[in-house]
């Protein structure tokens, strides 16, 4: 129908069947930011905000939601992960996140990784909103992903 591996020949949506194909490493990088305000910046940097130190508690749950993406996102397969890794970079104006996810398995782990920064920057701004109700979250894209029969893809 539309070339579309996720419909099928009527259209209707599906999950794609990989039984038939090898499992092979695959890993994948995306990155992502939330800007906010310095006082915010500030909090999180010192470690002062309210509820804790924020990039500790985003770098779990960017790896809790990177294990959790088949749960969330209805046509993805439920995935062996090998590694998930998440970067949090402080700068003048918010926080850059960059989650890496890896597997030996027969689908990618692009979806994990945008997962992944997705709820760190959403945990992000839920310990910091007292300071910030107006953080933006943004530019959330995948860099790289590198396995599978589609081979290697770099932004």
């Amino acid at each position: 129908m539309s070339g579309l591996t996720h419909l099928d020949a009527a259209g209707a949506a599906h999950m794609v069947d990989v039984g038939g194909k090898d499992a092979t490493r695959r890993e994948a990088v995306a990155r992502g930011r939330i800007d906010m305000i310095p006082e915010a910046v500030r909090a999180i940097r010192d470690g002062s905000a309210i509820k804790g130190d924020v990039l500790a508690v985003a770098r779990v749950a960017g790896i809790m939601g990177a294990k959790k993406t088949s749960d969330l996102i209805p046509l993805c397969h439920p995935l062996p992960l090998t590694r998930v890794a998440i970067d949090l970079a402080v700068d003048d104006a918010g926080v850059v996140a960059t989650a890496t996810a890896a597997t030996e398995g027969k689908t990618g782990v692009e979806m994990e990784a945008l997962t992944a920064v997705s709820v760190a920057l959403l945990t992000i701004y839920d310990m910091a909103k007292a300071i910030d109700k107006g953080m933006t979250i943004r530019d959330i894209q995948l860099l790289t992903k590198f396995g599978g029969k589609s081979g290697d893809w770099v932004r």
